[in-house]
């Protein structure tokens, strides 16, 4: 750590810590202080979002000594080499250029993922006309990033009925592919295979799977059912799909981030080009102000204040989401992986080791379920949980309004709760119905969940997880970690392999050689 953002982060752990209370009551205008609001193209003219900061325990002094510490990281410079397509990923010396697909990057790169989206669109166009048969499902198979996103996108934009159904398959274990079987008639299916190398085994296997589900089921040319999206379309022509049927991405985006990409077919498929096109356009508009606004104006950045407050000074091993709208049920899940792949790091981008904590364990769920479930921790236990609530001012049912204005009432009530505290005893003196409150909350309150909306808050997310690797000094596109433990299955299934009597033990008492 150089001695500038040694200064830095000394100053920042100086600073005094006044409770929530204590900051409302000091500055009259906390609220606009904290409180912006971000727009973006939306299904109707305009779409945004309220970002809500006052209830955690950012203040002016927090702020400045924060944006000392990006000056002293060379946020700008770094978020500069990130837009402009340089070879930011070190460890693996290229670029990361998810941006490129939404417009903004180096004017190769933008030129190509323009073509590539092109392709899309025109595979995606032949096959809602019909020109490949008819198909009424896909079946798209992936891991990771390559299913996460699709599934979350799905997932939210095709509640109101799909145009082609899409089922998403990640697991390797078989019953998650025979779910998707029985859900599909084979006489009317495609399947995408979604591997960025193409060599992934989780995905290959189930690929092959899902081959022979065809042809045992009639389907005279499997192959001829298969769309393939990776950045190796040479090895998916090897393996037997037609080339006018690979929609190839750029090696530069990582699997995180690929959405944007190919890899979002299905959504395109499921929803429509104009839903995926939407969802760039929500990203873009993100983009755009993350690059142009600087300090803590930038609210993907001012997001990675907070965070960085909540783990490296107070302590804070874990951060809650939770959505007050079913059609982000996904949303957390999407979460842990960009987050926690990103930045569950301890090596700085030069290989020294990290001084304190990296990345909080990232979890959360949904609405009113997660208040009978968890909110016990959150409210009365004795961990220190920063928790963001995103809801939707327009509702995603057409049922009686009491029902998201009981949704909306309790979003808001949950925050208020968390920092006031109480005593809901009859005396105000049991301590069993006590509650300390000080506890911090972040509100994004949407205008509606559609499809540009969604592409802007994963923008926004995406931005977040990288203003805060840049705090932290790291690398946040390359993905090490899941390597080793692929490393030793593979020694399993080869017959190697040095293992711990318990490993061995375990193999054994399945039916497996070590």
């Amino acid at each position: 750590m150089n001695v500038a953002v040694r200064k830095a982060w000394d100053a920042i752990e100086a600073l005094q810590q006044p409770t929530l209370g204590q900051l409302f009551t000091a500055d009259p205008d906390r609220l606009g202080k904290l409180s912006a609001r971000l727009d973006w193209p939306g299904s109707e003219d305009m779409g945004g979002a309220i970002f809500d900061w006052s209830k955690t325990h950012l203040d002016d002094d927090v702020l400045a000594a924060f944006e000392a510490l990006a000056d002293a990281s060379d946020f700008a410079g770094r978020r500069a080499a990130l837009l402009s397509g340089a070879a930011i990923n070190v460890t693996e010396g290229r670029a990361a250029e998810h941006t490129a697909q939404r417009g903004i990057g180096a004017e190769a790169s933008v030129e190509e993922a323009a073509e590539f989206h092109h392709r899309m669109h025109l595979l995606v166009d032949a096959i809602h006309r019909g020109a490949l048969g008819e198909i009424r499902h896909l079946i798209h198979i992936g891991i990771g990033g390559s299913a996460l996103g699709p599934k979350l996108a799905i997932d939210a934009l095709a509640r109101d009925g799909a145009l082609v159904e899409v089922h998403v398959v990640s697991n390797i274990d078989g019953l998650a592919l025979e779910e998707a079987f029985a859900a599909a008639d084979p006489a009317t299916t495609m399947v995408a295979v979604a591997s960025k190398t193409f060599t992934t085994i989780e995905t290959m296997t189930n690929a092959a799977s899902a081959l022979d589900w065809l042809k045992e089921n009639g389907v005279v040319d499997p192959y001829g059912r298969v769309v393939a999206l990776t950045a190796a379309p040479d090895k998916a022509v090897e393996w037997g799909v037609d080339e006018t049927r690979v929609l190839p991405f750029s090696e530069s985006v990582g699997g995180r981030y690929s959405l944007w990409s190919s890899i979002g077919f299905p959504i395109a498929l499921g929803v429509g080009w104009e839903a995926f096109d939407a969802m760039l356009a929500g990203a873009h508009a993100v983009d755009v102000h993350f690059r142009d606004t600087d300090g803590r104006a930038n609210l993907p950045l001012r997001a990675a204040f907070a965070d960085q407050l909540y783990t490296r000074v107070r302590g804070c091993q874990t951060r809650a989401v939770f959505a007050y709208d079913e059609r982000l049920k996904l949303f957390p899940d999407y979460l842990q992986q960009l987050e926690m792949e990103s930045n569950g790091k301890r090596v700085t981008f030069d290989g020294e080791p990290v001084e304190g904590a990296t990345a909080p364990i990232t979890w959360g769920g949904v609405g009113t379920d997660g208040q009978h479930a968890v909110f016990q921790l959150l409210h009365q236990g004795t961990v220190e949980v920063p928790v963001d609530f995103i809801a939707s001012v327009a509702p995603g049912d057409a049922l009686d309004p009491a029902h998201h204005a009981i949704l909306l009432t309790n979003c808001f009530a949950q925050g208020a709760a968390l920092m006031a505290g109480g005593n809901m005893s009859a005396d105000g003196k049991d301590p069993a119905r006590a509650f300390p409150g000080d506890r911090p909350s972040a509100t994004i309150l949407c205008d509606d969940i559609d499809a540009a909306t969604l592409g802007a808050l994963i923008a926004f997310h995406e931005h977040r997880t990288f203003a805060n690797a840049v705090l932290l000094g790291i690398n946040p596109f390359d993905q090490f970690g899941v390597e080793l433990g692929k490393k030793m299955a593979k020694d399993i299934e080869a017959g190697g392999g040095d293992f711990d009597p318990s490993t061995r033990a375990l193999l054994e008492a399945a039916g497996l050689s070590a």
